[in-house]
């Protein structure tokens, strides 16, 4: 994604459609899209700035509630793998990927490596 075009620009956008110029106008003479012209005048207008908005999103953490009870099924199964750990959450009322689960523990720093020395 491009990063957003620079409030200096904005706000000489923005005078000159609030001085009186076409939208059409004033895209040409900044070389610009029309689109964005109305845009962030209707923004203005709405608003009273010029500012972008928030580009992008947060997705909230599925599983970070249920940190304990991972952490806790992973000390108690030795023998645990992502898809019965995906099955154990399905059944708590989780419904997640495999790729969420491997995801989560790689983010939160948790193993599970099958071994026999692990007590």
């Amino acid at each position: 994604m491009t990063r957003p075009y620079s409030n200096d620009l904005r706000e000489r956008v923005v005078a000159a459609v609030t001085a009186g110029q076409s939208c059409r106008m004033v895209a040409e003479r900044f070389d610009i899209a029309v689109s964005s012209v109305v845009k962030w005048s209707q923004r203005y207008r709405a608003t009273g700035s010029v500012s972008p908005g928030k580009m992008g999103g947060h997705r909230r953490r599925v599983l970070e509630p249920h940190r304990a009870f991972i952490v806790e099924q992973i000390e108690q199964t030795s023998h645990l793998t992502l898809h019965r750990l995906k099955d154990e959450l399905a059944a708590r009322g989780v419904t997640v990927s495999h790729n969420a689960i491997w995801q989560f523990m790689r983010r939160e720093g948790l193993s599970f490596k099958k071994n026999a020395v692990r007590p």
